[in-house]
């Protein structure tokens, strides 16, 4: 499993830190972007993206209404992966169809509430899957463990995909998440709100290893 480091920032200079920091210490980072609508929180505008100069490759994970306006503003060759949301308006078929002919890949974002037989069926036309496990849009939301029953029971019936988690992941729940058969976690606020975050990065792998090391005795 693999510690994904989760940017969300509501002003470029919070951002531009956030991004800064992270180059220390990762070489991929996962990016949040929001509209205030879809979610309460509003970030910087997608045009930002286009002018980011960074040796970090990245996805984006659109926390937005319409993720298809979002992302047409977007062209940064960092940028390898397009998470939207399920519950989002848009079209699903197009708009994945539309991100593959740009040589990006796929994945859907799906909110604690949302069940596995809404989106099961658009699981095989993507490339992962992100399940989020706070209510999103803020760093710090309280954890939904109701949601690792339906991370196991996609990983049941979707072993070839690949399973991420967004949200209220620490050291003290870390194993929880490797035992629901996730292939990384995405985390942010206990990597960037606490003290140094490159120190805070290496805490999670070192804790990750030890707890795989333990998985195999």
């Amino acid at each position: 499993m693999k510690i994904i480091p989760a940017i969300l920032a509501e002003n470029c200079d919070a951002f531009d830190l956030m991004i800064q920091q992270a180059e220390s210490f990762t070489d991929y980072v996962q990016i949040d972007m929001m509209d205030g609508d879809f979610v309460p929180s509003v970030s910087f505008s997608p045009d930002k993206l286009n002018h980011l100069r960074t040796s970090l490759a990245f996805e984006v994970h659109l926390m937005v209404r319409h993720p298809s306006a979002y992302i047409s503003g977007i062209d940064n060759p960092g940028l390898k992966k397009v998470i939207f949301h399920f519950e989002s308006d848009v079209n699903h078929d197009d708009f994945i169809d539309q991100m593959k002919k740009r040589g990006l890949s796929v994945g859907v974002a799906v909110k604690p509430e949302t069940e596995l037989k809404a989106f099961e069926k658009v699981v095989e036309k993507i490339d992962s899957l992100l399940f989020l496990t706070v209510s999103p849009g803020a760093y710090g939301s309280p954890f939904r463990p109701e949601v690792m029953d339906k991370i196991r029971k996609t990983r049941r019936m979707f072993d070839d995909k690949e399973l991420s988690a967004d949200g209220g992941v620490s050291l003290e729940n870390l194993k929880s998440f490797i035992e629901a058969g996730l292939d990384s976690v995405c985390v942010g606020s206990r990597i960037f709100l606490q003290g140094d975050p490159g120190k805070n990065y290496a805490m999670f792998v070192k804790k990750l290893k030890e707890l795989e090391v333990n998985e195999w005795l």
